[in-house]
């Protein structure tokens, strides 16, 4: 059954007494979410990070669109009424919970829902150039340099994919239809989910590793110089979660080192990737502009999620894809 919640009404509703109709804050990003459906509906006032703290007191709820800003955290310890309900049009909702959301009785929702198909296309794209060393072939091609080699079957591999949520999931399904031995590692065991304990093991037989697991104080660093020394020299890592669950120069020194034969990032502890990081030289190593998720369309499929969820609350039904705010993500079913 699908995660959701009742939403507690304000003063018994959630249209504000001094307002005919909702306000509906967002924290904008460029280009912003089409909203034209919520006219007559709601009052949609979009503001900056700079903004949002002074323009809170005022909101009914609040749309997250900015997924890059941490302004939620910084905001929400201020004075006055808070949004009882804020939806954040990303995956992870590490950016907006704060201690004080997390303490407060305002409900948490997130994307669920609009990723996990493209995030596990695209990490299947990884492993394939990766196995057939397309990057290489990319740059000999540049260099108009013929040079045969013999590349990897990507059948019969093992992967081992962290992380047992929607993304995850959907990535091992994508995988195993490629025809790799494919298992996943959770918070805790359950059917089809080997429970943590098991993953320091599972590495070390693994020649794909896949994270992506939500960025918890539990998760934060968990993939760093100890458990890149477990992987066997030919495994290749993959992290299309958050940028915080790696250990990036520990990462890096594993590659130079070749304790590991690849990596892929698409997330990072701060983006933009600059242009003068050594990230760009890394041998082995594939950098993507945080893009797994972001195919044609994607923005419109976060706006109508929203639309939908505020036509729910709006009616006083359950609200899907509601986060646990202590565990930091949707628990499963």
């Amino acid at each position: 059954m699908e995660p959701e919640a009742h939403f507690p009404p304000r003063e018994g509703s959630p249209v504000r007494a001094d307002s005919p109709l909702p306000t509906v804050l967002v924290l904008d990003a460029d280009p912003p979410p089409r909203l034209g459906s919520l006219i007559g509906r709601a009052q949609v006032v979009r503001t900056d990070g700079d903004s949002l703290a002074a323009l809170l007191p005022s909101a009914d709820v609040l749309l997250v669109w900015d997924h890059t800003s941490d302004a939620v955290r910084r905001a929400w310890p201020g004075t006055g009424p808070r949004p009882r309900w804020v939806h954040a049009a990303s995956a992870g909702v590490d950016h907006v919970l704060g201690p004080e959301l997390v303490a407060s009785g305002t409900v948490v929702t997130n994307a669920r829902g609009v990723f996990e198909g493209p995030v596990a296309e695209y990490v299947a794209a990884l492993v394939l150039a990766m196995a057939k060393d397309l990057p290489r072939t990319l740059d000999l091609q540049r260099h108009g340099e013929w040079r045969h080699r013999d590349t990897l079957r990507v059948a019969g591999s093992r992967a081992v994919v962290v992380g047992s949520g929607p993304i995850g999931k959907a990535v091992a399904r994508t995988l195993k239809a490629l025809g790799v031995r494919t298992a996943v590692v959770g918070r805790v065991s359950g059917p089809g989910v080997h429970g943590p304990d098991e993953l320091d093991r599972m590495l070390a037989r693994a020649d794909w590793i896949v994270c992506a697991a939500p960025l918890t104080a539990q998760t934060r660093g968990m993939f760093g110089s100890r458990r890149f020394g477990m992987m066997q020299p030919s495994a290749r890592f993959v992290n299309v979660g958050r940028g915080a669950l790696v250990v990036t120069d520990e990462l890096v020194d594993a590659l130079s080192r070749r304790w590991i034969a690849g990596a892929a990032l698409d997330v990072f502890e701060v983006e933009p990737v600059g242009e003068r990081s050594p990230l760009w030289g890394v041998p082995g190593l594939i950098v993507s502009p945080h893009m797994s998720g972001d195919v044609l369309g994607w923005r419109d499929a976060l706006g109508a999620q929203f639309v939908e969820q505020f036509g729910r609350w709006v009616r006083g039904e359950v609200l899907r894809n509601v986060v646990d705010k202590p565990r930091g993500y949707v628990p499963g079913p």
